[in-house]
This record gives C-alpha cells, structure tokens and sequence, in this order.
C-alpha cells in the first residue's frame, strides 16, 4: 500500500480522472487508524512552491484538498468524505531560517516552514542558544499542524497555545495564492488563522517569536484525589511556568508536575523529558496485560497501579477525548467524572487509567481568537478570563476480538454528560465525530458566522473541506 501511495501520479486524481484508487490516510497511529477513509492521493510536497501548484492545480478542477504534517490525530474527522480528496504531506518542507536575537535581546523571531516539527525547532533554537519559550509541544507535531488545530502546552501563567507565539502566517489559500496574515487581534482574518482547522488553506510559512534559552526544574508529586478534587486547583497550577496533573482513578491518586526556570549557571544537567518510551519488553508486557483487560476489570487495575510510569510505543494504541472547561469550574468538573466512575462501580465495573501516565489534565491561558479551546468573551456567559481546565482523558484499545475497549460504552457517555452539563469545548483532533456533533451547541454563534465569512474568502469553492468544518456549518 506505501508503494501504491509512492506511485499515484498526482495528475491523474488533479484532474479527477475515473477509476483512481481509493485508500485510507492513517492517523500517527498507522495502519487501522484513518484520518480519512479514502483518497485519491498522498503527495509528499518537497517545496513551498510545489504545494502551491498543487493547490492550484487542484482549484482549477475544484478537487479536495488537505494539508498534513505527522498525522497527530486519533479518529476519521480530518478530510470530508469525498474519495477524491488529496493530502499534502507537508513534512519534506522543513526549512528553518531568519534567526533574529539579539544580544541582551528579550525576545526575537524566525522563520519556519509547514513541515517543521516541534523536536525539529527545539534543537535548532538550542543549538543557537534560544527558545520558544512556553508555547511547546512534546509530540513530534509539526509546528504548523499545531498553530492550525490549536495545540496547546499546559500552562495558566504563560501563553501556552502555540499560535500565541505565531508573528504571522503565510496561507496558501483555496485559490493557490499565497497570503500572509499579520498577528491583529482587530482583524477578523488573524481570529480565523489563529486556530483555523486546516480550513482557510495550507500553511507554508509562520515568522514565529523566540527567546533566549533557559532551563528549568521539573517536580512531581503525588497527591490523594481529595486534596485535588476539593482543592485549590488554579492556586496549584497558576504559579508556575507549566503545570498539569495525571489522573489515576482506581488508586485515586493525582501525579502533579510542574515546572519553573532555575538560572543557567545552576547545574550543568540536561534533560529532554520523553513520557511516551519504555523497552519492547516492557510494552509486550503491557500489550498483553491490556489486551485482557478488555474483558476483565482486574488487569486494568493491575496495570494502573503497576504501570504509574510512562509508556506508549511499540504497537500499543489508543483513543481519546479531550475537553476544555472554564477553569473557574475545574473542581465541579472532576467531582462529576468521579461521580460518574462511581456509578459505574456500582454496576461492578470499575473504570481504571488504561494510558501511558493516567488521564491528563492540562491548563490553558486565556488567548482570544475564534475556535480556540481558551477563547473568552464568548456567549455563554460563562468566566474564561483565568483560563481552561482540559480533561483529556486516553485509553487502550485492544489487539483482540472486535477491538472496543472495557466498558466501551462509558467513554462516549461521560463525553456526552460533560458536553450537556458544562460550557465546554472540543479539541479539534481528539474526538470523534459525534462529539463535535454535539460540542458544536456550545460555541460561540458569532464566532462561528464570522469564521465562516473568512472562510469563504479564502476558499470560496470549499476545496479544503472537512467532517470538523461540515459540522460546524462552514458548507451551509
């Protein structure tokens, strides 16, 4: 199938020829893990202007187009469902220049292409002495892929979406033209590419703000769910440079980590903290621990409190939903997911942490744009000024039988409770498509008409189309 992919000839699906074969696009998690079920084509773009001319190519036969970089979703919401549809691999357009910082400078800027990755930059800034500051991931996502989908780090004191750190992009929009777009928050434009889901065009080019290196200590605690649960949640988040917490329900027991700068001249010790590794020993272990857990209740709990430790490579895979909430709401939050654990307790089925470090709860600044997670001002009157409280909750799916989890049935349950009970919002690769479907009743009705108006300026024949933006009525 890679094969067939290498040797599709872009013309022919370009120019919307009959007969091109269909084949899936796989998330990060590869084959049995579609981001899109079907397409013509997966072209690996090697340069700015190569994405141009395919996009142009594509508009002048109105043929669907989508823009990818490492794949960082979980579920079939990335493309529209159109068989025709082509991706741009983005991750061949890597380059990164115009490093401007000077000396005794706080900050300064440079300039990166669509296909840059996270690890890509944070080496290339290291190594040139500089920083992107808190506006990191610790996926290997390309930077742009994250800017698009509004990725985002865990902080409440720090801007911590990475499109906070963004001067400006260059899109190419839906008529293979390049446009560059400013940071203004008084431009409708700049709200709308913020966090713009793929659907304004593909982006080629950000001048992103950089700062001088730093270093910091990394703590972790472990806490009882009480003194999380019915405690000060933002007082033990908002002071540090980035906080989240790891939730472990069967134990019920609360890992909280943070982070804060220590000078440079303190130690020499570096680190790069990778929560995702272990040995292929250790993930066979798991793998089959875990493949018996979709059955029994009693694995799941081994695991939660053996495992307690970071893993998740080596063929173990996942689904996951994340939400976002006022963090004015975080405690109400968390008492009803532990209420709705304990309900199923009392059916006999005990839910458990089934992740490579339990469920992550993560924190946002408040950053004003239109399809953010941390977005404020908005119509549901509820207080988003201190920021948001995510609750992404992952878990394993099995190599065994029909492949659905332990109590399967839970997991889109306890989605649908928070979405009906809470103001809260989706993020944009973490869901299903029923969960958008859903969520969409909580966004900003403005928001989305003025989001809309953009789109249909950068794309007035909808080539970039997807399930997210179908849903949300961009095609109405």
């Amino acid at each position: 199938m890679q094969a067939l992919r290498r040797v599709l000839n872009p013309i022919i699906a370009i120019a919307g020829v009959s007969g091109v074969l269909a084949i899936p696009y796989n998330t990060f998690d590869g084959d049995g893990f579609p981001a899109c079920h079907d397409v013509a084509l997966i072209h690996n773009a090697t340069s700015v202007d190569d994405i141009v001319d395919l996009v142009k190519k594509a508009a002048t036969n109105g043929t669907p187009v989508r823009a990818s970089g490492k794949g960082h979703m979980w579920y079939d919401t990335m493309c529209s469902d159109n068989p025709e549809t082509i991706i741009i691999r983005t991750e061949l357009v890597n380059g990164i220049s115009n490093l401007v910082l000077e000396e005794g400078a706080e900050s300064g800027s440079v300039d990166i292409e669509a296909g840059v990755t996270f690890l890509q930059l944070a080496e290339y800034l290291h190594n040139n002495n500089a920083s992107m500051g808190y506006t990191l991931v610790n996926w290997n996502i390309t930077m742009a892929g994250a800017v698009a989908m509004g990725g985002h780090r865990s902080s409440i004191r720090e801007d911590s979406m990475v499109t906070a750190g963004v001067l400006s992009l260059d899109i190419v929009n839906g008529n293979g033209e390049i446009v560059t777009v400013e940071r203004d928050n008084t431009n409708d434009d700049w709200l709308a590419a913020s966090t713009s889901l793929g659907l304004l065009g593909v982006i080629v080019r950000m001048k992103f703000k950089i700062y001088p290196d730093f270093k910091v200590f990394a703590q972790q605690e472990t806490l009882d769910e009480d003194d999380v649960l019915n405690g000060d949640i933002y007082g033990m988040i908002a002071p540090y440079a980035t906080a989240n917490f790891w939730w472990w329900p069967y134990t019920k027991k609360f890992h909280w980590r943070y982070y804060d700068i220590i000078p440079l001249t303190l130690s020499p010790q570096e680190g790069f903290q990778n929560t995702f590794s272990i040995t292929g020993a250790e993930a066979a272990i798991a793998v089959s621990t875990l493949d018996t857990g979709k059955y029994l209740a009693t694995s799941n709990m081994f695991f939660e409190t053996t495992a307690f430790k970071p893993e998740w490579e080596y063929g173990l895979h996942g689904y996951t939903m994340e939400l976002a909430f006022p963090v004015s709401m975080a405690n109400d939050m968390l008492k009803r997911v532990r209420q709705a654990f304990n309900d199923e307790a009392r059916k006999g089925l005990i839910m458990t942490a089934t992740y490579r470090s339990g469920i992550n709860i993560k924190f946002g600044r408040a950053y004003y744009d239109f399809l953010g997670q941390v977005t404020y001002n908005t119509s549901d009157g509820a207080d988003w000024s201190k920021g948001a409280i995510m609750l992404d909750f992952p878990s394993f799916k099995p190599t065994i039988g029909d492949g659905r989890r332990f109590n399967e049935d839970f997991y889109p349950r306890l989605a649908k409770t928070l979405i009906d009970e809470f103001p809260c919002r989706p993020h944009w690769t973490k869901n299903t498509r029923e969960v958008f479907g859903n969520a969409t009743k909580n966004l900003d009705p403005d928001h989305l008409a003025r989001f809309k108006v953009v789109r249909e300026k950068f794309d007035p024949q909808g080539i970039f189309k997807s399930i997210v933006g179908e849903t949300l009525g961009m095609y109405d």
